[in-house]
């Protein structure tokens, strides 16, 4: 369970650092855009008050607090998984990304009533209108993670 902690410590400390940064000593509050590698990468200040990609961001205030409830839940049970099934080194690490990370947008909702979005990604003609955060990529290479190097005994028939 070490391993699940230390990477979710970091994964929560990786994204609150970035989001920091990017409010207070890049100002992007006020600036709301900034290009770092055009047209690959740029931030792009979104307050997303739903779920992946601003579903349900009209949604009252109380689905905020579902939001933060359903993140402790998933959190919950990722851990309550990894200790009845531990999956290995890498399905712990997994594990600790994801609960990071959901941990991080959680912290957001609390501050900000909603999720500090800024990283934008565009290539090749495409321009992505989507924003998301380091937490965001935590929480994804983590479920990822979980399903590859997922479940830990493997009974033989």
């Amino acid at each position: 369970m070490r391993l699940v902690f230390w990477a979710g410590f970091w994964a929560f400390i990786t994204d609150q650092a970035s989001k920091f940064l990017v409010l207070n000593a890049l100002n992007l509050r006020e600036v709301m855009h900034i290009e770092v590698l055009p047209p690959l990468l740029q931030f792009h200040m979104a307050w997303n008050r739903g779920i992946n990609f601003g579903l349900f961001s009209d949604s009252p205030e109380a689905a905020k607090w579902v939001l933060i409830a359903l993140a402790f839940v998933i959190c919950g049970f990722v851990l309550h998984w990894v200790r009845k099934d531990p999956p290995g080194k890498w399905g712990m690490i997994s594990a600790g990304f994801l609960i990071g990370g959901a941990l991080g947008n959680v912290v957001d909702r609390l501050l900000f009533g909603a999720v500090v979005d800024f990283l934008n990604m565009s290539c090749c003609g495409f321009n992505n209108p989507y924003s998301f955060n380091v937490a965001d990529i935590w929480i994804f290479a983590g479920a990822i993670g979980l399903v590859v190097f997922g479940g830990g005994k493997k009974t033989e028939a």
